[in-house]
This record gives structure tokens, sequence and C-alpha cells, in this order.
């Protein structure tokens, strides 16, 4: 059994929609269990799909209702995957985070981090005189599958 405290981003996240206002409704649990088993970004639509026959039995627009709220409370980013087509990842309270390279063909993300990215990003903000709070970096091509 999966221990829910306010340590984790499944805590922290049910804990801000009561903070906002939100009732712990059953879509809105089952989408926020969902997400906190994923390591990277999943669209609604696999969300739905996994989510489809059980206990909750979560329709598409309650999906992407509670998706709306965990974006606009800042539990979750949106990624654009490929054309019209969203996916959404946790954001780790702690700002460690990753990237994404993406196939134009197939759809596969592949997530990423570069330590030498991250500085070249700071040093471009620094030269801006910007004050970067977030960032996001896609990479769109194609994967080595889909290339041979």
């Amino acid at each position: 059994m999966n221990t829910v405290t306010t340590e984790t981003w499944e805590g922290r996240a049910l804990e801000a929609l009561q903070r906002a206002g939100y009732r712990r409704g059953g879509a809105r649990t089952a989408v926020i269990e969902a997400i906190a088993r994923h390591d990277c970004a999943v669209t609604a639509l696999d969300l739905e799909e996994e989510m489809r026959g059980g206990e909750a039995g979560v329709g598409r627009a309650s999906v992407y209702r509670a998706l709306e709220q965990l974006e606009g409370l800042g539990l979750v980013q949106r990624i654009e995957v490929c054309r019209g087509t969203a996916g959404f990842e946790r954001v780790d309270p702690t700002g460690h985070h990753h990237h994404h390279a993406i196939c134009r063909d197939c759809g596969r993300m592949v997530p990423f981090e570069d330590p030498r990215l991250e500085r070249a990003l700071e040093h471009v903000a620094g030269a801006m005189s910007f004050d970067v709070t977030e960032h996001d970096v896609v990479l769109r091509g194609l994967c080595d599958r889909c290339a041979n």
C-alpha cells in the first residue's frame, strides 16, 4: 500500500487542491495517483486509458479538468508532445527537472538531463539580465528507430 504524505508529490498535490478550495473528488484523486506513477510526461488520453474500467470510472472531461486545475496550481507542466497533443508532467518543488527529445514520427519522448545545458541557460539569462524562474527545452527530430 502506498502511503500518501505531504512529502510525496501526490500528497502535496492533494493538499494544494484542498487549500485552493477543491474537494477531494474521485476523479481528481485518480488523476493525481495516475500522474504520480509516471516519471515523465503523459498525455491526457494515456491517463484516461490507464483509468478506464478502474474503480473511479474517470471520464475524459474529468481528466482534462483535473489536469487544467493541477497546471493552474503549478503542480504539473504542459509539454507540447506533437501537433495538438500535450503531455503533462509533475513539477518537483525543488526545481529538479529534465528536458525532452521528441520524435516527430512516432511521438516517442526521451527525457534527458545535461548540467552543461543548465549552465549555458544560466549564462544566457545573466547576459540578458533576466531572472528566469522556469524553462523547458524540447528537442524535436527522429528517434533511432524512425531514423533507420
